[in-house]
């Protein structure tokens, strides 16, 4: 049975990410640090390749996307940006850490939303939507390998969720410019919404390409 396979990767650093600070919808591109280390990980670790790359629609999921697959189609997908964190948006752990609704919010679960932000279960829903539009689109294309360029919250979030085995999302965290390799099957997906967690990308150069 065919098998379809995501390399499933998160954008390189941004300035915002550096200093610690929240940032969802804000679209900040890649700071300077960021872009080298990309270009530093292509020269020490091999990204496989792919005929096809979906793309967050924010700076630093594309610009993260033309550094590491140049010469890729890229489609944006609109459900792939990162959480909303509304109110707590562009402040760091730091200045938040006192308020009363920040504390709120770590302790609670999938309904708990940062003020004017989203929530936990609202971030699964369109995770789900856009995990399914993508290997929808690879079944009726005929694409067997694509890489997804997304955020770490959505990563962790659609591992925990949809891959098998299954895994706490802090033990499924992705750092920038890296990420890890699922498969599914039609059926598989069609049955039971679910995908198989088969390791890190990108892969050791000692490596094969086709294994992690």
């Amino acid at each position: 049975m065919k098998g379809y396979r995501i390399s499933v990767l998160r954008h390189g650093l941004t300035e915002a990410n550096e200093k610690g600070i929240y940032i969802g919808t804000t679209d900040l591109p890649l700071s300077q640090k960021g872009a080298a280390d990309l270009a530093a990980k292509l020269d020490e670790f091999v990204y496989p390749s792919v005929h096809k790359v979906y793309s967050s629609p924010l700076k630093r999921c594309t610009e993260t996307a033309e550094i590491l697959f140049p010469y890729t189609e890229m489609c944006i997908v609109d459900d792939l940006r990162e959480l909303n964190f509304g109110e707590f948006e562009n402040k760091s752990i730091d200045e938040l850490a006192k308020r009363e609704d920040y504390n709120t919010w770590l302790r609670g679960g999938k309904e708990a939303r940062p003020p004017k932000g989203e929530s936990l279960e609202e971030l699964t829903a369109r995770t789900f939507k856009a995990l399914h539009a993508i290997i929808t689109d690879m079944m009726e294309q005929g694409i067997t390998h694509t890489a997804m360029i997304t955020h770490s919250g959505i990563i962790s979030n659609m591992l925990s969720c949809y891959g098998i085995p299954k895994y706490p999302p802090s033990q499924i965290t992705a750092e920038a410019g890296g990420g890890f390799d699922i498969i599914v099957t039609a059926q598989m997906w069609l049955n039971s919404q679910a995908f198989e967690i088969l390791g890190y990308c990108p892969y050791d150069r000692t490596e094969d390409d086709d294994t992690v």
